[in-house]
Order: C-alpha cells, then sequence, then structure tokens
C-alpha cells in the first residue's frame, strides 16, 4: 500500500473517532441510500467501518459519477449514482448482522487532502426479550379434555362383545318361592279374618243358637203333675 492510502486511512480512523454521526435503525432486508454531497474534489471515496471488525473500502467514483474501482466483494451489494451534487450509494438488502456499523464518503481535494461528508450509522432493530413462563413438571402425562362435540358415531363394530355373567344362583326359582311365600301368606291372613269374622257374627246373633228347654221352678212341675 503506498503512503497516499495510508495517509487516506490514518485521516479516516480519526475522523470517525471524534465525529459524532447520524443514527438509523433499519429492518431486515430492507433498502438503504446513503448521500453525499462534496462540491469540490477529484475522486470520491466510499469507506465502511463495521461493528467490531475492521475498516473496509467499498468503491471509488470519479467527480462526475463514473467509477473507478468497486470491490468485487461488495459489487452485488451495493449500487451507486449521481444526482446533481450528490453521490448516492445503494445498500441493497441491509443485513444487521453484516451491514451494521458508519459509512461515510471522502473526497481527494488537491491531490493531498481529504474533505469527508456527513457520517451515518446504521443498525438493525433490537430483538424484544420475552420471558419464559416456568415450565412445570408433570408427575403424570397431562390429560387433554376436547369440550369439541364429536358429530362422528361411534364404530364399535370392532370392540369385543360383552361377556355374560352368569349368576352364582338361578334367579327364576328365587322369584317363584317367593311369590308363592307372598301369595300363602295372604290366603292364612284371609282364612284368620273370615274365622274371626263368622265368630263375631254368631255372637251377635242368638237366634242361629238352637232353643234350649226351659227348666221349671219344682213347685211349678208339681202343679203341673197333678193336673
Amino acid at each position: 500500500m503506498d503512503q497516499r492510502w495510508m495517509k487516506i486511512l490514518l485521516t479516516l480512523v480519526f475522523y470517525l473517532q471524534v465525529t459524532t454521526c447520524a443514527d438509523r435503525t433499519l429492518q431486515e432486508g430492507s433498502t438503504v441510500h446513503f448521500k453525499c454531497q462534496i462540491p469540490e474534489g477529484t475522486v470520491v471515496f466510499w469507506f465502511r467501518l463495521l461493528d467490531g471488525s475492521n475498516m473496509e473500502f467499498i468503491a471509488s467514483f470519479s467527480n462526475t459519477g463514473m467509477e473507478k474501482k468497486f470491490e468485487q466483494q461488495f459489487k452485488n451489494l451495493f449500487s451507486h449514482e449521481k444526482k446533481d451534487t450528490y453521490f448516492i450509494l445503494t445498500l441493497k438488502s441491509f443485513s444487521a448482522s453484516r451491514d451494521s456499523g458508519a459509512y461515510v464518503c471522502a473526497a481527494l481535494v488537491k491531490g493531498n487532502m481529504l474533505q469527508f461528508g456527513e457520517i451515518e450509522r446504521v443498525h438493525g432493530e433490537k430483538k424484544r426479550e420475552t420471558t419464559k413462563a416456568p415450565s412445570m413438571i408433570f408427575t403424570h402425562p397431562p390429560t387433554t379434555v376436547s369440550t369439541r362435540a364429536s358429530t362422528r358415531s361411534c364404530a364399535c363394530s370392532h370392540m369385543p362383545a360383552a361377556e355374560k355373567t352368569k349368576p352364582l344362583l338361578p334367579c327364576d326359582p328365587l322369584i317363584l318361592g317367593s311369590l308363592a311365600g307372598g301369595c300363602g301368606l295372604l290366603l292364612l291372613l284371609l282364612i284368620i279374618i273370615t274365622l274371626y269374622c263368622n265368630r263375631l257374627r254368631t255372637r251377635r246373633c242368638p237366634h242361629h243358637y238352637k232353643r234350649k228347654p226351659r227348666v221349671l221352678a219344682p213347685e211349678k212341675q208339681m202343679t203341673n203333675a197333678r193336673i
């Protein structure tokens, strides 16, 4: 590297360290335009100083906007044009991890003096920190209960038929025996009630009894015998 380039780089590093710059926050994949307005100069240089990296030379152009040197690695990333007195360097697709840093142009005046344009610093949007909820430890796998009504009918053909369980004792004799016992008890009560009613009826109606001969007094019996 010749002495001229060494002076340019040293001057640029010092200028970037002591000069304030405009700051822009960009979205991922957005197009970025860097504008540089320098009234005089023979050659315009574009540099960038990436965050946590070294300085990189991008390209150089004549004062008419004609390309003089374009680094091969940046040809697909950048494009350049001149509109009126503005030199415009365009970053086609911004990537925060690749392109965050400071961008500046410099014009070579009278062959031995650098005149710098405005420095622009760009960076990506900060990612929002999301707090994760503490994970819950299940001793048993959780059961998901669905509240949505199912309209499909249950296909039970594949399910085995329920086995019939035989009772320990046959049901028919037990049922018949209990019925027979109940009927016998009712019959016995009916007989008792009938006999009791007949007894009461006999007591209340003495004409049902046979009339016994009346026993006369001894005096009357003797009188009747004489007659």
